[in-house]
């Protein structure tokens, strides 16, 4: 498997972070920026499709926490998996694309407190 292949589940979850996200965290930005009216109120188009989006964001993550945990021995010789840096950078971007996408998962419970 190549590099761009093992990277598309990570992708995957933060876009689909994203999408459980953003009936919730849109507002707040735009809000923050300055946009402000009455059609702010429409923008939870998404909030019926959120378990599923949240559903596909474990999914993926759990897909590519066991691409990247699984033992070395299972890796083909030469590829990115087998070299020590590069699994450590690829754990270190998968933990911060975790945690972006739980943020982003969980902020229609936490986005209240700065309403």
């Amino acid at each position: 498997m190549n590099q761009k292949e093992s990277n598309l589940p990570m992708i995957g979850g933060i876009i689909a972070a994203l999408g459980a996200g953003v009936c919730c965290v849109g507002p707040l930005l735009l809000l923050l920026l300055g946009v402000s009216g009455s059609w702010i109120g429409n923008l939870t188009a998404f909030e019926p499709y959120r378990p599923l989006f949240i559903a596909f964001v474990v999914l993926l993550f759990g897909y590519s926490g066991w691409k990247i945990y699984r033992p070395v021995e299972e890796c083909e010789p030469g590829t990115a998996c087998a070299i020590p840096k590069k699994q450590q950078q690829r754990k270190v971007i998968f933990w911060l694309s975790a945690i972006v996408a739980t943020i982003l998962v969980t902020s229609n419970y936490w986005i209240l407190l700065f309403a």
